[in-house]
């Protein structure tokens, strides 16, 4: 037998005003066409809680104490890659059998959601000691000395890319409908390598890669780019040059080079793209230059030194401006990586 409809809260106040005009439970039920007993009902809940309104229930009894919900809190956030299924096989080991559903919910209720994994450069103790003393050492740097640094980085684009995620409505049954899927091709359909350089002034020179790069192609491009961008970019005499520590860059040819043209180099802690400003403007590349739809290598690289060139002084400037920020997130993350 199913379950009878809900008397609406008007009828069930035209009840309640029957009954205040002296009128019997029955002749109330008779006018409304409404179950002698559920008039009753409907009466005695007034009188009780002054009210019409249907009242909180109770529900079912929860399957999990609430010693038992803060148990498998704890669990997840000591475990975080820990999956449902396992936390119910733990739990059901413990004498506690729920469904992989309740401990979603559960997880839910207390802010916990399944994301994905972010990949963030692998930090071993001497990296964590490394990079809080780099931001200890320039905590106290105004906006003047960041906006002197040009800084650097490579980076590679792919044609089409491989990591681009893109949502559908579908219904059930039709994942793999060409409408519906997102064609792809090996190795993204090849790719090119790219270095460039930015300063809050703006952006500076941005170079092709050929093949695999050496520490001579690199000292090549610092001997063509680097100077002619500081001086496009307007950054006097004063400048300091950012650049990681590849073995590239830290090789002797290139430091005797650096030191013969008296240019100095920021010292930077390793594995830290996340103190690089410049990953930032390789993300705006990449998604205007994806959004162009480049069809085949050369056209990509085209659109990458138009896009490159497109980007606004304000946005550098903006995004170098804020750099104690990352500071401040380093010391707040004990060395750790950060949002950045």
């Amino acid at each position: 037998m199913g379950k009878s409809k809900e008397l609406s809260v008007d009828l069930k106040k035209r009840i309640i005003d029957l009954n205040k005009s002296g009128k019997s439970l029955g002749a109330i039920s008779k006018q409304l066409q409404v179950p002698r007993a559920t008039v009753q009902t409907i009466i005695r809940k007034y009188k009780v809680h002054g009210t019409v309104v249907s009242l909180p229930r109770s529900g079912r009894k929860r399957k999990l104490s609430h010693a038992a919900e803060r148990r498998l809190v704890r669990m997840v956030k000591s475990q975080p890659r820990i999956t449902k299924k396992q936390v119910c096989k733990d739990l059901e080991a413990d004498g506690t059998q729920v469904s992989v559903s309740t401990v979603k919910r559960v997880l839910h209720r207390h802010g916990l959601r399944g994301c994905r994994a972010r990949k963030k450069p692998l930090l071993q103790k001497r990296h964590l000691k490394t990079r809080l003393k780099f931001a200890a050492d320039h905590m106290d740097k105004d906006k003047t000395f960041w906006r002197k640094v040009l800084w650097s980085d490579e980076t590679k684009i792919e044609l089409f890319g491989h990591n681009t995620q893109q949502y559908v409505w579908r219904r059930k049954g039709e994942a793999f409908n060409p409408r519906n899927t997102m064609p792809t091709v090996k190795h993204g359909g090849g790719s090119i390598m790219l270095w460039g350089c930015f300063a809050a002034s703006g952006t500076g020179s941005l170079q092709k890669v050929n093949g695999i790069m050496k520490k001579e192609d690199y000292l090549q491009i610092l001997q063509e780019n680097l100077k002619p961008s500081a001086r496009r970019l307007g950054l006097g005499r004063s400048w300091v040059f950012q650049q990681d520590n590849d073995p590239k860059h830290t090789s002797k040819v290139v430091k005797e080079w650096l030191n013969q043209a008296r240019i100095k180099v920021l010292e930077w802690p390793s594995q830290s793209p996340d103190l690089n400003p410049i990953e930032n403007m390789w993300t705006v590349l990449k998604k205007r230059v994806h959004a162009r739809k480049p069809s085949h290598l050369a056209e990509l690289h085209q659109f990458c030194q138009e896009e490159w060139s497109n980007i606004r002084p304000e946005a550098c400037q903006e995004l170098v401006d804020g750099y104690q920020k990352r500071l401040v997130a380093v010391k707040m993350a004990k060395g750790h990586v950060t949002k950045y």
